[in-house]
């Protein structure tokens, strides 16, 4: 998997890092060709802040990034997935938190419904699913505010989000 980007924190002051969480990531697509996000919803030390986020989470110590992806999917959306293509790896900061993410993504497609049964503290932020067109999708990150946690999340999701509607031949 090729590297897209590396983002540095520039919203809240840097001390140090002091470990790095390998996260997976997906694109979903369902039959309509439409790409689940989650809604956040937070009040954490980022602040009251709402924004979308594509689902996904930190890879346990002895799985694999595919098998981690497709746990994280089925915990946070409710739906086996299977995987089309390697999107890119994103690392990125989270200087308030002192960690790198070493974020990989993938473009997945719904195989069969399970159930969303969230499992971890982040999980509780998800208030809700939601399935855009990848255009839609887009729109929605570019008016997310260019400051605090949202712009760190924009940063990292929309070229993600372009290299998908590329592959998605859109």
């Amino acid at each position: 998997m090729s590297l897209i980007l590396n983002l540095n924190d520039d919203e809240y002051p840097f001390d140090y890092i002091s470990h790095t969480r390998i996260v997976v990531r997906g694109i979903v697509l369902n039959e309509n060709n439409k790409i689940g996000l989650c809604v956040v919803s937070r009040d954490d030390i980022f602040g009251n802040v709402d924004y979308l986020e594509t689902p996904g989470g930190g890879k346990e110590e002895n799985e694999s990034l595919i098998d981690g992806l497709i746990r994280e999917l089925d915990e946070e959306i409710g739906y086996r997935c299977e995987v089309i293509s390697e999107l890119g790896i994103v690392n990125d900061y989270y200087n308030m938190i002192h960690r790198k993410n070493e974020n990989h993504y993938y473009l997945c497609r719904v195989k069969e419904i399970t159930n969303v049964h969230h499992v971890s503290k982040g999980d509780d932020y998800i208030k809700d699913i939601i399935w855009l067109d990848i255009n839609e999708a887009i729109e929605r990150y570019h008016s997310l505010n260019d400051y605090g946690l949202e712009k760190l999340v924009k940063n990292r999701e929309l070229p993600i989000l372009y290299e998908a509607k590329k592959i998605m031949h859109l």
